[in-house]
């Protein structure tokens, strides 16, 4: 995967880079351990972890299960006392990639659950992503292009999917407004905790 030009929601998500490497050491990995466990190169995951490059969303969900925790801790946004109340106008809105999304569950759980806005033509539509756990989506608005394996499906407001992570997965916007969506997943920690695939066989990110 060729690497592209700078994020333009980079300055959106200043915490992840020293988060990165804190829980990295935390978890005495070294970078070259850390990457094979995320399927990365060391130089991506050293980009990652000096500010130079900012984790898509896909991105982010695997390195928090490499690491064991949560996207809210890599953002730095782990409260001092849970609170299992989530208020509208709370956490604010966060981009990767051109994805925005919110936190709509509560930290430090072993089930993660998130507001996703999915735009028209990114290129995370692209990613085939293969991990342990289950994932559970409800699409709110326009409508959304899930790919399962071999079977392609296109989601309406009001429809949901709940599937088993270890399909190969990817989901895209149908819409060229973009689709909004609620995105639950189970967060287990595991080797091949985010593994992208392309063509059937799996790659790294550089």
């Amino acid at each position: 995967m060729t690497p592209g030009p700078a994020d333009p929601g980079a300055d959106e998500l200043p915490a992840v880079a020293p988060q990165l490497r804190e829980l990295r050491r935390r978890s005495g990995l070294t970078l070259e351990a850390a990457a094979a466990r995320a399927r990365l190169s060391p130089a991506h995951l050293s980009r990652l972890e000096t500010g130079r490059r900012q984790p898509s969303l896909p991105l982010l969900l695997g390195l928090a299960r490499t690491y064991g925790t949560t996207v809210s801790e890599l953002l730095g946004e782990t409260p001092a006392v849970p609170d299992p109340i989530v208020r509208a106008g709370g956490p604010g809105a966060r981009e990767a990639d051109g994805w925005t999304y919110w936190r709509a569950g509560g930290s430090g759980r072993g089930m993660q659950a998130l507001r996703v806005h999915v735009p028209h033509g990114r290129s995370q539509g692209e990613l085939v992503r293969v991990h342990p756990g289950e994932e559970w989506l409800y699409v709110l608005g326009g409508r959304l292009r899930l790919h399962l394996g071999e079977a392609e499906y296109l989601l309406d407001p009001g429809d949901s999917a709940h599937f088993d992570s270890l399909t190969p997965h990817r989901i895209a916007a149908a819409s060229a407004a973009g689709a909004e969506l609620l995105f639950v997943h189970t967060l287990l920690q595991s080797s091949f905790a985010g593994m992208c695939l392309g063509g059937g066989a799996a790659t790294t990110h550089p």
